[in-house]
């Protein structure tokens, strides 16, 4: 550390060590009014010190009628000074106003009044505003000093150059005599702020650090907070933070914390925790606003961990968690899929007795909502009502949005009519997530109507909104008509965007067109468009399903030669075509080139293989995937059960079938028809036939049709007990049923 210079705060002289900024850089600033690049002088261990005040000697003639005046206004106090001074008006110059200044400068109020009295006659020199500024610092009159320097900046046609040279000069030329308060020096400052005369308060800043007088902490934020009040000053503020730290500013907590926020908006995280970190160093303790910020600042970068690490840093400092650094955590947490973590951070906070608000709320729900757990978003929802706290627009359109999602669409309805009964107007995002819903549950006409009335409301539908028509109508097979309807959304301004050419293209292949789909994905790349994962994806699913499985190998080549990563659902794609033509050991390399890159696959990568495996009766190597699947910690679904105990059934391993059809039934899973069938047909030629009638009792209870051949083998075992009675109507319908479709 280098000595440096002079603080003064609260009126007393305070020797101040200057710390360079650890890890300090340069920003590059724009020369403009706000502030100019500048080069900091003000670095120098040199200091001159503050002249000392010599005005002009009066002559004797001078002396006696200053002599006169001040013996008047003393005798004559109580008399109006305009009054007592009219014999005096005709001689008065502007000297006789600074020696009498200096006769009766420990008269505050005769200071102020005869100073009002000159000013009638004639605009008071600068020496002389500058002297009444340090008298009125001097005796704690902070407004008149104020008043003084603010009037003199709003005057009209100010050159400001000339102008700010000339009353810094004065002001400091009259400090020694007139008050010695280095007030002034910072009320001078914040002026030049409050104006707007940035660049001439550094310019003053620097003046005044070569005199060995650094300005206050409290002038300078408010510098810092001028600049920073501005998003396109940004990095001056960073710049100003810096130069003023070297040049011995004690910034404080809140000056911290400026900088600290400025550098989350400019993204650089990293930065403001090592910011953090040197707060502490230099002897201010961050609080909760300083932790709250970079906390918000690592979730805004998806940071997690590092914004949980905060959080539990400044609970062992004995800070708590305010509602913004709760609101930044569970947002991520949401984004993240982490709904139930945020439910948790919900409880927390209800348990800190911080009342979380509309936002909290609508996050959480949100991320239920887009999680599939509408029960626990209408909780939540319900929570928030009692606690009085009152759903606003986001929140209903997140329910709605939650509810058209998993197709309940009459409670989404239901609920769209409670938000209009509140008074609350639905918005685009509203109708359209209505829109969507209609289109997926494949009501098309309900979906144009919600279309309808939303233009009715004055409403202009946006490209989501056009896309969810489109993909209805090629969910439906109207390619054409999606086609006309993205014309006429081109036709009012409307570009198309990604998912909408994805929609368009899943809609041609799904037609059979992967000619014109191809096409389609070739314009895009014309218009400036990336295809992404998910339009090869579609498009290799096409070639898969029309047996051209080299072409689709050709397209995910070359969508990793253009930097995509193919998800899950693509190495789905791939495997089902290498399995539906045959080729099932390229199925079996696929799937050990993911495991080797990483990429962990689901129960429907096993299950395409597995089922083609089990087609051709290869039960060893079906089994065997089975145990690699659960090892991987894969959960089976119900298509992997019924291939593997269709396959067994086949296999005549029925020890090995009912087992697995036990386990299926405890986890809610069902038998699919030809499984029921395969299965009972197995149990039947192993002579098991108090399983075979449990099963076959267990597939009639679900409604399904039975194969004629298994319905007469019953008929025939209850006949030939005797069991006449019991042989009901509805088997016979069934095996009628039965024939007929043969």
């Amino acid at each position: 550390m280098r000595r440096c210079a002079f603080s003064l705060s609260s009126g007393c002289y305070q020797l101040v060590y200057r710390i360079p900024y650890l890890g300090q850089k340069t920003w590059k600033l724009s020369e403009n009014r706000y502030l100019g690049e500048r080069n900091c002088s003000f670095y120098s261990t040199c200091t001159r010190p503050f002249p000392s005040y010599s005005p002009r000697k009066p002559t004797v003639k001078d002396s006696e009628f200053v002599q006169y005046i001040f013996g008047t206004i003393k005798q004559r106090r109580t008399e109006p000074l305009r009054h007592v001074l009219k014999p005096f008006e005709s001689n008065f110059r502007s000297d006789h106003l600074i020696w009498v200044l200096m006769k009766i400068k420990n008269d505050y109020q005769l200071v102020l009044d005869f100073y009002e009295w000159a000013c009638f006659f004639r605009e008071p020199s600068l020496e002389v505003r500058s002297i009444i500024i340090h008298v009125s610092i001097a005796t704690e009159d902070i407004k008149t000093a104020h008043r003084l320097i603010y009037d003199f900046w709003s005057k009209p046609n100010l050159d400001y150059d000339h102008s700010f040279s000339c009353f810094v000069e004065r002001l400091i030329y009259t400090y020694k005599y007139w008050g010695s308060d280095p007030r002034v020096f910072y009320l001078f400052f914040e002026v030049l702020v409050e104006v707007g005369l940035l660049i001439e308060a550094r310019t003053f800043f620097e003046k005044m650090v070569n005199y060995g007088l650094v300005i206050s902490v409290d002038s300078c934020n408010l510098l810092l907070s001028s600049i920073s009040s501005d998003p396109e000053k940004n990095r001056q503020t960073v710049k100003v933070f810096q130069e003023f730290l070297a040049a011995g500013v004690n910034w404080d907590t809140g000056s911290y914390n400026t900088v600290i926020l400025i550098f989350c908006k400019l993204r650089k995280f990293k930065e403001a925790h090592h910011l953090l970190l040197q707060m502490e160093l230099r002897g201010h303790m961050p609080d909760v606003v300083s932790y709250s910020n970079v906390i918000h600042g690592y979730c805004d970068a998806g940071e997690l961990e590092k914004a949980l690490r905060l959080v539990n840093e400044m609970r062992l400092k004995g800070l708590v968690p305010n509602a913004f650094t709760y609101n930044s955590v569970i947002l991520l947490m949401c984004k993240l899929g982490n709904v139930s973590d945020a439910k948790r951070v919900l409880r927390e906070m209800i348990s800190l007795r911080i009342p979380p608000d509309a936002v909290v709320y609508t996050t959480v729900i949100d991320g239920f909502c887009k999680s599939g757990n509408i029960d626990a978003a209408i909780k939540l929802f319900e929570e928030m009502q009692r606690a009085k706290i009152f759903p606003d627009l986001i929140t209903y359109t997140a329910l709605i949005c939650g509810l058209c999602r998993i197709g309940n669409l009459l409670e989404a309805d239901k609920l769209f009519h409670k938000m209009l009964c509140r008074g609350l107007a639905p918005d685009v995002i509203t109708y359209t997530a209505l829109i969507d819903g209609y289109c997926k549950a494949g009501k098309l006409k309900e979906a144009f109507l919600w279309h309808n009335h939303m233009v009715d409301q004055g409403l202009t539908p946006n490209v989501v909104t056009y896309t969810a028509l489109a993909d209805g109508l090629c969910k439906q097979g109207e390619v054409e008509t999606a086609n006309e309807l993205l014309h006429e959304m081109s036709a009012k301004g409307l570009e198309l965007n990604l998912c909408t050419y994805n929609v368009l293209i899943n809609g041609l292949c799904k037609a059979g067109n992967i000619v014109q789909a191809v096409k389609l994905m070739e314009d895009m790349e014309v218009g400036n468009l990336v295809p992404d994962t998910i339009t090869y994806t579609t498009l290799m699913d096409a070639y898969c399903k029309s047996g051209e499985i080299t072409k689709a190998h050709d397209l995910f080549k070359r969508m990793l030669d253009r930097g995509l990563a193919p998800t899950v659902v693509t190495f789905n794609v791939l495997m089902n075509g290498f399995c539906m033509s045959g080729m099932l050991e390229d199925g079996e390399r696929l799937l050990r080139w993911m495991l080797e890159k990483g990429i962990m696959p689901n129960s429907a990568t096993y299950n395409s293989l597995m089922k083609h495996y089990s087609i051709r009766s290869n039960m060893r190597v079906t089994t065997g995937l089975y145990k690699e699947m659960c090892a991987y910690s894969l959960m089976p679904d119900s298509n992997t059960y019924n291939i593997l105990i269709k396959g067994h059934s086949k296999a005549r391993n029925l020890k090995e079938a009912w087992y697995l059809y036990k386990e299926m039934i405890a986890k809610g899973y069902d038998l699919s028809l030809s499984s029921y069938t395969a299965f009972i047909k197995g149990l039947l030629k192993r002579k098991r036939y108090s399983e075979a009638r449990e099963v076959f009792n267990e597939m009639r209870s679900k409604g399904l049709t039975v194969d004629q051949e298994i319905a007469c083998y019953f008929l025939d075992k209850r006949f030939d007990e005797g069991d006449f009675g019991s042989i009901d109507g509805a088997l016979n319908d069934d095996m009628k049923a039965e024939s007929n479709r043969r």
